[in-house]
């Protein structure tokens, strides 16, 4: 039995200790924005943080899990799906299939954590993860759009404060 931190919610779950996290994530905890896509961490579409890093899940056995990791899925990224990155997609319409997507927004989130303002070649070097689409002109707009939306919003509750 193990005890996981996923989404905020700590969950017990039964598995084989070598389970893969995405495993437990999409069949026990019945979270299915976290897709299996090649199985061997190079894809990136079970994308997921733990403890605000980036990691592939389905190279994350269940036993390297400890109780107090906070493991956020795509569902967990925001409460209405309303987290900046996903805004960005939206607004610049990316997916063409979506099977890559909620691991693409995953990576974006933990690159702009890092990098609020990241280069080209910071965006280039940390979104590795495979769209067989090739929307990866849209998806570098999208985290551009990101950062710009972020400092809008930053500026307008700058605003708001020095109004009261």
């Amino acid at each position: 039995m193990y005890t996981l931190n996923i989404n905020g919610k700590q969950l017990q779950v039964e598995a084989d200790p070598d389970t893969p996290l995405l495993w437990v994530i999409r069949e026990q905890v019945g979270l299915t924005g976290t897709k299996f896509g090649c199985g061997i961490a190079q894809c990136g579409a079970c994308s997921v943080h733990i403890n605000g890093e980036i990691l592939r899940s389905c190279a994350v056995q269940i036993s390297s899990l400890k109780p107090e990791y906070k493991i956020t899925t795509i569902e967990g990224l925001a409460a209405n799906s309303d987290h900046v990155v996903q805004k960005a997609w939206a607004a610049v319409d990316v997916p063409q299939c979506g099977y890559c997507q909620s691991g693409q927004i995953m990576a974006a989130a933990a690159l702009l954590k890092k990098h609020p303002n990241p280069s080209d070649s910071q965006i280039d070097e940390a979104m590795t993860n495979i769209c067989r689409c090739g929307t990866y002109q849209r998806i570098r707009e999208a985290i551009h759009t990101a950062v710009r939306m972020s400092s809008k919003s930053l500026q307008a509750s700058a605003t708001a404060g020095v109004s009261k």
